[in-house]
């Protein structure tokens, strides 16, 4: 989908690079400007993030390098950078320079905070911004403190993917004749973005500030309990039909308690009861007992044992890339065949293809 599409994408931490990974599995061409040293410790030299990605090594101090870059930012539709507020300016490669070069040129910025406000220069990670942000509120049980799957919240759904919908937009405006922009994609304003769904239910009293007493946050129809074998059961049966099945297959039905769904101080003791019926038979008894049904239930199952769920291999929504396991590319698109990912480049691996065809302006794209 986006082929002639090319990202220059300095190198980073998290949701810079999956942002970059995620528009090289649509198919732009992203070249990945590495560091010319290893990674640092813990980090694999090879980046399943930057599967499909070209890779140059680049020493953004030296001025030759420096020149190499600005010439391939002369040839890119966009431009992704991972730093606080004022790195690439200090380096002479702010936005102002690289517009200078290339005017349609679409210069995305990712941060937690922003490019300004009080916390814009501080350091922080994924649960301080969505704990900032508002995001992080719901993320749990009553009584228990917020815990929100890593990353996804923050740094993938505030961060990374709101990123890229800003550099897609942003380069279809410099297609149709604008020019080119800064896109300034922060946690905090991404993650509060997210927050509208679960804000909707304000308006008709669904969702109130106390934790536990809103509809997606404390029912007992709306939680994940624990089974016998220390597995995991999620249960989200919201409109009355899915809980009418759900109580039917416990045989529950004629439960006086429990066909008061929305009555909240029922909430705690329905949830205990139902938490004591999940304790007494294994994970996969209870998938069996739902298997097929509308009663909205499922396993929790971990990234290896997703892989191997009947619906997820027929999807083919994980696979293994050179002995490593990941989730192939999203979304789908009829006509297309579903691109296999590659395996992330050794660093410098494209470094004298590329420079080759900065000297042959034929062989830019």
């Amino acid at each position: 989908m986006l082929k002639g599409t090319r990202i220059v994408e300095i190198e980073a931490l998290g949701p810079a690079p999956f942002a970059g990974m995620l528009l090289a599995d649509l198919g732009a061409d992203v070249i990945v400007v590495h560091r010319k040293q290893a990674p640092m410790p813990g980090l694999p030299e090879r980046s399943l993030l930057d599967r499909g990605k070209r890779s140059i090594a680049l020493d953004l101090r030296d001025a030759g390098d420096v020149a190499v870059l600005m010439r391939l930012i002369a040839t890119a539709d966009g431009l992704i950078e991972g730093f606080r507020p004022g790195v690439m300016e200090r380096l002479g490669l702010g936005p102002d320079a690289c517009l200078a070069v290339n005017p349609k040129l679409v210069y995305g910025r990712m941060t937690g905070w922003g490019q300004d406000g009080p916390l814009a220069g501080t350091a922080g990670h994924d649960m301080n911004y969505t704990g900032v942000s508002g995001a992080l509120w719901y993320a749990s049980l009553p009584g228990e403190p917020p815990m929100a799957p890593p990353t996804l919240t923050g740094d993938i759904g505030g961060g990374a993917l709101y990123l890229v919908i800003g550099m897609l937009a942003a380069i279809m405006n410099a297609r149709a004749g604008g020019q080119g922009t800064v896109v300034d994609a922060a946690i905090v304003d991404g993650s509060a973005h997210m927050m509208n769904l679960l804000m909707v239910l304000g308006q008709s009293g669904g969702l109130v500030a106390e934790r536990g007493q809103s509809l997606l946050d404390g029912p007992h129809w709306c939680r994940v309990y624990r089974t016998a074998d220390g597995g995991f059961i999620s249960v989200q049966c919201i409109e009355p039909k899915f809980y009418a099945l759900f109580l039917d297959r416990l045989g529950l039905a004629a439960d006086p308690q429990f066909a008061k769904q929305f009555d909240r101080d029922l909430w705690p003791e329905l949830g205990n009861r139902l938490a004591a019926i999940f304790a007494a038979k294994p994970r996969d008894e209870w998938t069996s007992l739902f298997e097929g049904s509308d009663a909205c239930v499922s396993p929790v199952l971990s990234p290896w044992e997703a892989a191997r769920h009947p619906h997820m291999a027929a999807r083919g929504s994980w696979l293994a890339v050179d002995g490593v396991l990941q989730a192939a590319a999203a979304p789908r698109f009829s006509g297309w065949a579903q691109k296999t990912p590659t395996k992330g480049p050794a660093r410098d691996e494209h470094g004298a293809e590329i420079r080759a065809e900065l000297a042959d302006p034929d062989t830019n794209r």
